[in-house]
């Protein structure tokens, strides 16, 4: 079955850090770019970082730059988001995608994760 996971999702205080999981089975990262992706409520999904898969580039969006960070482990077949200094703003259901490309349009990553909540709050 083919699929992605996330985890590390939860509780914490402004300021706090959280390291979030995305893990495939049923096939390999290797040969795909990841993207993590956010829905707050009553707001559209939006992007917030990706990692190519040919030279590992990667990408974040405005608000999270210098505070996220992107990385691969593909021996694990996981990549990671950390994620430093939340704000309440960052607080979202947080997916993790595979595609092809980063600039690939979202509604066109082939898989998608069921989504981890990240709740940043005093």
């Amino acid at each position: 079955q083919v699929q992605l996971v996330e985890s590390g999702g939860g509780l914490v205080q402004p300021g706090g850090s959280l390291r979030l999981s995305c893990t495939a089975s049923g096939f390999t990262l290797d040969y795909y770019a990841i993207g993590w992706f956010r829905q707050a409520p009553g707001k559209e999904r939006e992007g917030v970082s990706c990692i190519s898969y040919s030279d590992a580039s990667t990408y974040y969006a405005d608000s999270v730059k210098d505070r996220f960070t992107i990385s691969r482990d593909d021996a694990d077949n996981t990549v990671y988001l950390q994620m430093n200094s939340l704000k309440p703003e960052d607080t979202a259901v947080y997916y993790c995608a595979a595609d092809e490309y980063c600039g690939t349009r979202q509604n066109e990553y082939d898989y998608w994760g069921q989504g981890t909540q990240v709740t940043v709050s005093s």
